[in-house]
């Protein structure tokens, strides 16, 4: 195992890129909040079959936590997270201080309109602005060919999608699974906020989702039914919910009834004691 070089600022970047371009090689990007699982990793494994080489970047991007969110608490491993990107074939980590990111006088944001809106981008305003302009700098400063992003956060990869397409930045945004725990709870680095007992409850989380998706698979196509398979766990482990919805899988319009022709994801966000955690599922009918 290599450890990665690790970059600070934007000219730094510049000359990776370049250097690369000068070889002909190619390039993923795999971009982190850092607090590394399983999850980050195999996004950074597949980035390595897809391209010759990997850099990502660890940054716990201000502009997308609220005034009353995580961002002080926001758990962080600087050691342990560049010695995980050496291990899973990153061969860069881009590592920012804040101040270079957003210099004094920065004024530039992105806002996509549609598929950021209900869901996390009403319970979380200016939530997705952020995301959308932090990644914007990324891609536009790492040019990469190829850019990976995980499923379980689904509303900001639809953010993110339309975003690349939309400003025609000329990268492949590719999704990749949820990696759950063996137990089925969505792996994410605020686990590490709950107490024994807030993560056995959390467990409802996932248990309702593929109570809808077994529910559709054999049949049920009425969302209001679906929902209600969903809610069920979330009410007996008394988890204080904030959305249970069924949207487009694409669009992330809200649906009603689910047809062969048209895909479908049930996206689902809940407290567990402070800890806010969110979760998805494909719904597909036999």
């Amino acid at each position: 195992m290599t450890t990665p070089r690790v970059l600070r600022t934007p000219d730094e970047v510049r000359w990776f890129v370049n250097d690369l371009r000068r070889r002909g090689q190619t390039l993923a990007l795999v971009p982190t909040m850092g607090f590394l699982h399983d999850g980050h990793l195999s996004l950074m494994r597949e980035g390595r079959a897809r391209c010759d080489v990997v850099a990502a970047t660890i940054f716990v991007n201000p502009t997308q936590f609220g005034p009353t969110e995580d961002l002080t608490r926001y758990p962080r491993d600087p050691v342990g997270d560049l010695a995980k990107c050496g291990s899973a074939g990153a061969t860069v980590v881009y590592s920012p201080e804040p101040a270079t990111v957003y210099p004094p006088g920065y004024q530039t944001y992105v806002n996509v309109e549609q598929v950021s809106q209900g869901l996390c981008g009403d319970r979380r305003p200016g939530h997705f602005r952020g995301v959308a302009t932090v990644v914007t700098k990324l891609l536009a400063l790492f040019r990469p060919n190829v850019a990976l992003f995980g499923e379980k956060d689904y509303q900001q990869l639809q953010v993110i999608k339309t975003l690349a397409r939309d400003l025609e930045l000329g990268v492949e945004i590719v999704g990749m699974p949820t990696i759950r725990e063996s137990d089925g709870l969505a792996m994410s680095s605020r686990n590490t906020y709950l107490s024994a007992d807030d993560r056995a409850r959390a467990l409802s989380l996932s248990k309702g989702l593929f109570a809808m998706q077994a529910a559709a698979k054999a049949g049920e196509t009425d969302v209001a039914k679906l929902l209600a398979l969903g809610l069920a766990p979330l009410t007996q482990a008394n988890v204080k919910l904030d959305y249970l919805e069924v949207r487009d899988a694409q669009t992330l319009e809200p649906l009603t009834t689910l047809t062969k022709e048209r895909s479908a994801r049930v996206l689902v966000a809940a407290f567990l004691g402070t800890t806010r955690l969110i979760d998805n599922l494909a719904l597909t009918v036999s």
